[in-house]
């Protein structure tokens, strides 16, 4: 026992004399170089939580470290979960490469389309327009070069070459109409030589399809020169919509939406903003009747325009402060609800219809009920909800009441699913870098984050009183190693009375 305490007194002497033979300039230094490396941790820890939407270091612990401890953890099978729920869908109002995305390029010197949405697009044709039959051909061959190539100019060379082999080859014809032409006047002028093309090309494998007979080969072709025929004619359609010939467009949209209802490219979006184009609100409301079932898949456009012609009844009179009052009408209060589901469905929409963040250009792909969604629908929907009066005032009013109802959207909803929690770092990858993706739910900083700030934020200022008093903070560090020095002896006598 007298050897313990004797053992205890001399590391006690020799932890004072250190202490007080330490110089001022040591504990600047120690604590400067706390400082410096928290701070580093804190910049990456943000600038990993702002990239991908984790804690670098809680995202290593869940993943590598608990499962050392025998912690079950099922954070990676629930990402792929998520991700395999979020499906990448075409934006049925995509613009046109040469006319639009480049010229808003050669103004601004941003690229307004990332690599993953042209790769995607490039797979898309690579689908659509390319059967196994095709495989071989010299002109097959070139467009399948040109839909890999990342240059433009490239590209455009390869359709050329391809349009040398075989002069009535379509795909060639909408590459050079997509990219080549800067003027909406020569798109349509080439669209519709592809559009007249495919449209025979199509009619021919159509009555081929009529045989008794049918081989393999033959549906194959056909299933081919079908995609080739809705695609070049969505795109006319498309052209001529940009070129105010709306009436022209709604008939060749109603067409491709009776003979193709189930097409992979939702035409039925393009029909209902051609026909709000021309205010013609009757026809948008049969479209939606047909389109707006449980059973099939939901859109921004479908909620956000069903809301529309419900407040388009009642915006005009609505008053929030005499609704407060005598309460909301049935009218209103279907109204309201039809603007919370589509909030429900896309939170983000109000703030670029509100005019509370800036519109870019809709990329080419878009994630449903994501940031990506309300951009390409707000670019094309937010002059229709302007023209209407008093319905952006009734948005205003009511939109954010939505959340107050979804206290935990991640876990669960009211009328859809839960939103999906992945859909913020895949609509990064299709979006513009200089474009501030909307985040929803709103993120609280990780424990680490705000554990690594308090941390580099005191020892800083330790740095900084130490540098500035130097004598002061001396006497206060023994000061607290007396103090320490004197818990320790209560303890040492603790332990050897008992």
């Amino acid at each position: 026992m007298l050897y313990h305490c004797c053992v205890m007194l001399s590391k006690s002497i020799l932890v004072n004399w250190f202490a007080e033979t330490l110089t001022p300039k040591f504990y600047v230094a120690l604590t400067g170089t706390s400082s410096f490396i928290s701070g580093i941790i804190l910049i990456f820890e943000w600038w990993y939580f702002k990239k991908y939407g984790v804690s670098f270091i809680e995202h290593v612990s869940l993943t590598h470290i608990s499962p050392w401890f025998g912690v079950d953890v099922d954070l990676a099978e629930g990402q792929s979960q998520h991700v395999s729920e979020c499906k990448v869908w075409r934006n049925p109002l995509n613009l046109f490469r040469g006319a639009e995305y480049q010229r808003f390029y050669a103004a601004t010197q941003k690229e307004p389309l990332t690599f993953h949405d042209m790769n995607l697009m490039s797979q898309d044709q690579q689908t659509f327009f390319v059967c196994e039959l095709d495989k071989g051909k010299p002109e097959c061959e070139l467009m399948l070069k040109a839909w890999r190539e990342r240059k433009p100019e490239q590209r455009i060379e390869f359709a050329k070459q391809a349009l040398e082999e075989k002069a009535d080859y379509v795909p060639a014809l909408l590459l050079i109409a997509e990219e080549e032409c800067t003027m909406l006047v020569d798109i349509e002028r080439i669209l519709r030589q592809a559009f007249k093309l495919a449209e025979t090309q199509f009619r021919k494998s159509a009555q081929a399809q009529q045989s008794n007979s049918v081989s393999p080969e033959q549906e194959v072709t056909h299933k081919r020169d079908s995609n080739i025929y809705v695609y070049a004619k969505r795109r006319l359609a498309m052209c001529l919509r940009r070129l105010k010939k709306i009436k022209e467009a709604v008939k060749l949209f109603r067409e491709l939406v009776k003979d193709f209802p189930v097409s992979p490219f939702n035409v039925h979006e393009n029909l209902i903003e051609a026909l709000l184009e021309l205010q013609q609100y009757p026809d948008v409301q049969s479209v939606l009747t047909r389109y707006d079932d449980i059973s099939l898949p939901k859109s921004a456009c479908i909620c956000y325009s069903v809301a529309l012609l419900k407040a388009r009844a009642v915006a005009d009179k609505f008053s929030p402060d005499i609704a407060s009052k005598r309460g909301l009408s049935t009218a209103e209060m279907a109204a309201v609800e039809a603007i919370h589901r589509a909030v429900e469905f896309n939170p983000h929409v109000p703030k670029y219809l509100l005019e509370m963040k800036p519109l870019v250009l809709p990329p080419e792909h878009i994630l449903k009920r994501g940031d990506s969604e309300a951009v390409a629908y707000s670019f094309y929907h937010l002059r229709h909800w302007m023209r209407i009066e008093g319905a952006l005032n009734l948005l205003h009013c009511t939109w954010e009441g939505t959340f107050r109802a979804l206290p935990n959207p991640l876990e669960s909803g009211q009328v859809f699913y839960p939103y999906p929690s992945v859909i913020e770092n895949m609509d990064k990858e299709i979006l513009p870098p200089f474009h501030d993706v909307s985040v929803y739910p709103k993120k609280e900083l990780p424990f680490f984050i705000l554990f690594t700030a308090g941390l580099c934020s005191v020892t800083a200022l330790l740095a900084i009183l130490t540098h500035k008093y130097p004598d002061k903070m001396a006497d206060l560090i023994r000061n607290l190693n007396h103090f320490k020095a004197g818990l320790d002896k209560i303890q040492d006598k603790k332990m050897s009375s008992d």
